[in-house]
């Protein structure tokens, strides 16, 4: 819900543009596919390659282990001069700055990913960059209730297949035990309880 409000309706991701997606959790992995089900060119930044295997498969063109190379250098190279849409899906300040650093000139970045309480609501961004290269901003959180039906069209059309995330699910006993691997980076996908 998050990712369909912030690609399609704050950000308004095109056919052909290039979104960098930075973070390929649950919140990232969502914007990938719904991106490139709209025709974008998709690149996805994580440091875990087992979630660049899933982007790659959810619809990603490209993808990057920040681990082992400069993302934004990457993708400034790759998309001749910055991807038009960057998306920070986690919220540290590392995926923050490197997403905004990785736009091209009136490029958009969109906000998905909360803070953690090391940032505390405040990342340090490159203000004059931003102003010189007339970037914008724009953050997103949830969804209005008369956007779903949009959303769950493109489900019921097999446009978006949700269900190719999901790679555990679980009882309800287990999901203090899958909350904690979530903070520590350890899953891939998203994790369905399905047991109650």
């Amino acid at each position: 819900m998050t990712s369909f409000h912030g690609i399609v309706d704050q950000v308004q991701v095109k056919p052909g543009e290039w979104v960098a997606v930075h973070g390929c959790g649950g919140i990232g992995l969502s914007a990938i596919h719904i991106a490139s089900a709209m025709g974008a060119k998709v690149i996805a930044v994580d440091i875990n390659n087992d979630t660049l295997t899933l982007a790659k498969e959810l619809g990603a063109a490209v993808t990057i282990n920040g681990k082992e190379k400069d993302a934004v250098g990457e993708i400034v190279e790759l998309t001749k001069g910055g991807a038009h849409v960057s998306v920070d899906a986690l919220g540290i300040t590392a995926t923050c700055q490197n997403a905004v650093n990785s736009l091209r000139k009136r490029g958009r970045h969109l906000q998905v990913g909360l803070t953690t309480q090391e940032e505390q609501g405040m990342v340090p961004l490159p203000i004059d960059m931003i102003v010189q290269k007339e970037l914008s901003i724009i953050g997103s959180l949830g969804m209005q209730a008369n956007r779903y039906p949009a959303m769950l069209q493109m489900v019921e059309s097999n446009t978006l297949q949700p269900e190719k995330m999901v790679t555990q699910t679980v009882g309800l006993d287990d999901a203090g035990d899958v909350l904690m691997s979530m903070g520590e980076f350890k899953t891939v996908g998203v994790t369905v309880l399905d047991r109650w």
